[in-house]
């Protein structure tokens, strides 16, 4: 899923916050260059100077949040948000935070405040969504993915996690239109690939599906998923004997 941050602001530049400002702007550029480790530090560096930027917390936040450092990064959007209570990427990161660590309602909250100040951005819905589904409520899940279709009809993971809950409901057919969508929008998804070789083979065409779950397993091998390229090559294997 696709995180957001805070570019560079154009603050004045007065004696007693100079420094904070200019630590503060050498962590955006880190962060543009993916140098998240250094961009926390000049985070940091920014927050001792000027412990009242809700952006320097929001950033900083998103760092940690890259790194996998979830709870931290909860921390700083905390903060972000009480300095700034309107601040939708902030509420919608920490929802996509809440998510990972498996604090569903608690995603499902944020994203609905995110929602409300900003209803325009398809990632909320897709965060929230997932949350959704994670709790059974597909139908409302569903909801949240064409929404956040309806926004931005290019969004390839609103497709696949829709494919993902039509698949849940045993809605193959559903599934595989979203699935092809997805790749369509994201060839190199090795995660779409795969469940779409599962789709096909429940839908009986074991060829098409042979095929995707083969090139599943050359992308998972690609991009060092070591794990998935061998559970895509077992389940072949399993095809296979099946046919032998």
């Amino acid at each position: 899923m696709a995180l957001t941050f805070a570019w560079g602001l154009s603050l004045p530049v007065l004696a007693q916050t100079k420094s904070a400002v200019q630590w503060y702007n050498d962590g955006v550029d880190k962060l543009a260059a993916q140098n998240f480790s250094g961009a926390i530090a000049d985070f940091t560096e920014s927050i001792k100077l000027n412990d009242q930027d809700a952006d320097a917390y929001y950033n900083r936040g998103y760092a940690k949040h890259v790194l996998g450092q979830y709870q931290a990064a909860i921390t700083d959007y905390n903060q972000a948000i009480s300095l700034n209570p309107e601040f939708a990427y902030a509420l919608g990161n920490r929802c996509y935070a809440y998510f990972l660590l498996s604090q569903y309602d608690k995603a499902i909250q944020d994203c609905s405040n995110a929602i409300e100040i900003n209803p325009n951005y398809a990632d909320f819905y897709v965060y929230r969504g997932n949350s959704q589904s994670q709790l059974g409520n597909e139908t409302t899940a569903i909801a949240d993915y064409n929404d956040a279709i309806r926004i931005n009809a290019q969004h390839a993971n609103a497709y696949y996690n829709r494919a993902l809950t039509h698949n849940r409901l045993k809605q193959d057919q559903q599934a595989l239109a979203d699935y092809n969508q997805s790749i369509q929008l994201d060839p190199d998804s090795a995660e779409a690939y795969f469940n779409r070789g599962l789709t096909q083979y429940r839908l009986g065409d074991e060829p098409k599906a042979i095929a995707d779950l083969t090139k599943a397993a050359e992308l998972f091998n690609a991009q060092e998923k070591k794990d998935m390229a061998q559970k895509a090559e077992a389940i072949l294997t399993q095809i296979r004997a099946i046919d032998a």
